[in-house]
């Protein structure tokens, strides 16, 4: 599959927040559960748990998945980098001087 290089830019930027964002959930907020018991009639109890929705496993092939792809996308970025050659103007990719009218001897202390 062909993509122009602003749309990898574009699918770097979104795979980063998307592997930021999975970073960042912890074990402890898949894994608390919450038990109420409440007593019912006739003896009986009734028992209320709330439990996670996704287990971290999930999380976790989800984190990797977003990173593989998020590496993948950025590989390409680089190939692209390297094989691109950009014109530019001669003095684009000179230093600073500070006065080119004065030689290196005479900047010398």
């Amino acid at each position: 599959m062909e993509a122009a290089l602003a749309e990898l830019l574009l699918r770097r930027k979104e795979l980063e927040g998307k592997v930021r964002q999975l970073h960042t959930v912890q074990t402890g907020d898949m894994t608390q559960f919450l038990v109420n018991r409440v007593k019912a009639h006739e003896g009986l109890d009734e028992i209320k748990a709330q439990v996670p929705k996704v287990t971290m496993n999930q999380v976790t092939a989800a984190h990797d998945w977003y990173a593989k792809q998020l590496r993948l996308c950025d590989a390409a970025i680089q190939r692209a980098n390297w094989d691109t050659m950009v014109t530019v103007g001669d003095d684009v990719m000179a230093d600073y001087v500070e006065n080119p009218a004065l030689t290196k001897e005479e900047v010398t202390l």
